[in-house]
């Protein structure tokens, strides 16, 4: 790691708003920053929080949201505020924020974005002849606009690549915000470029294949992500049925350790569940609609699979720095359930990965579930 200006990674846990960001500021030296990153707690109180951040914000892009769980310099965490700070003498960040996301402008947003990303082509004199860019995209994780977002934001990217996560409020899939210009908005989601001379490599991995057994989605809603029958019977008592439960011991622990999976370009991605509902319908992380059909997933060797990641992006980067990274919460449920919570949180802590658990990944294009996707920076 050098030196002279290494990203700069902290947490609090203090109760009092005001003197978490007091505390939290003081350690990453706000003034020597190109921006922040940070991750919290719902438990905070919101508005009191905003004044403190904008308060000793300096006019610097400050962006975030609330986290199912944060990853912090300690590793898996929870009601904690965790930051993360990009040294100026290495990087460049701007950031726009989307708002009233069931009204999207797609082509005024393509023109922001395409604005932006010429800006950071600016930025290349002082950080060498090939600087390395991503986005980072943070939003609303009860928005459901995921996939529309990251598909129309990726094209006007071009070959910026997008890597994020959806807000959460734990478990209680209430209220969940992003953090921009000192305000957390709900409905909204932010995009930040950052820009530097160091290598820079986006990343998604998940742990899970998929099984032997299918299923068919035989009626939903795509609008809300209900699917209400699964083999043309109750989609909750279905899929009890089919992981070997009953409806009424279905728990976020089931969904956890079951996810079905979707086969999409040679590949198969997560589709997790989110909820078992009072009339036995399930609510999906992800896009769903009729007549797909999924396979039950199997989970692979967690703490192996990571351990070959976090290897191949340290020779991607040239050696890392920060993980900027974005875990499910159902990662972190299945993690708990497998007994290897304390040995996950010791390798994240280990490979500086610094994050939150999220209500759902953004991988340049695509939206998906029970991954790890994020940011490796090189030394």
């Amino acid at each position: 790691m050098s030196a002279s200006s290494p990203v700069r990674v902290a947490a609090t846990r203090l109760d009092d708003p005001e003197a978490a960001i007091r505390e939290l500021f003081g350690e990453i030296d706000p003034p020597d920053l190109a921006g922040i990153v940070l991750f919290c707690s719902s438990r905070y109180r919101l508005n009191e929080l905003a004044a403190a951040i904008a308060t000793r914000g300096d006019d610097l892009p400050i962006v975030g949201c609330t986290s199912a769980g944060e990853i912090s310099p300690e590793g898996l965490d929870e009601g904690t505020i965790t930051a993360i700070g990009f040294p100026a003498s290495d990087f460049r960040m701007t950031a726009t924020c989307f708002e009233n996301l069931d009204h999207f402008d797609a082509n005024g947003a393509r023109d922001r974005i395409r604005a932006m990303v010429a800006d950071a082509a600016q930025a290349q004199p002082p950080f060498g002849d090939t600087p390395s860019h991503a986005a980072i995209f943070l939003v609303d994780g009860l928005s459901h606009r995921e996939e529309m977002l990251t598909l129309a934001l990726q094209d006007a990217l071009g070959d910026v690549p997008l890597i994020g996560g959806s807000s959460g409020d734990g478990l209680a899939f209430r209220e969940t915000f992003v953090l921009f210009d000192g305000r957390f908005r709900r409905d909204a989601a932010v995009v930040a470029i950052l820009t530097s001379a160091r290598k820079m490599s986006v990343f998604r991995a998940q742990h899970y294949g998929p099984g032997t057994t299918r299923m068919v989605i035989t009626k939903a809603d795509p609008v809300t992500r209900i699917v209400h029958e699964i083999n043309a019977e109750p989609a909750a008592q279905e899929y009890a049925r089919l992981i070997g439960t009953t409806l009424a011991e279905l728990t976020p622990g089931h969904f956890a350790s079951h996810p079905p999976m979707v086969r999409a370009g040679g590949e198969y991605y997560v589709r997790s569940i989110q909820t078992a509902n009072a009339d036995e319908s399930l609510t999906f992380y992800c896009a769903i609609d009729e007549g797909i059909v999924l396979t039950l997933g199997e989970a692979t060797d967690i703490l192996e699979g990571l351990g070959t990641l976090f290897d191949s992006l340290d020779a991607a980067v040239g050696g890392i720095d920060c993980i900027l990274g974005f875990d499910c919460v159902l990662n972190s449920v299945e993690a708990e359930q497998r007994q290897l919570r304390g040995a996950v949180s010791a390798l994240f802590s280990e490979r500086r990965l610094v994050g939150f658990n999220t209500y759902g990944e953004q991988y340049r294009a695509l939206h998906v579930n029970q991954s790890l996707s994020g940011l490796a920076i090189g030394r």
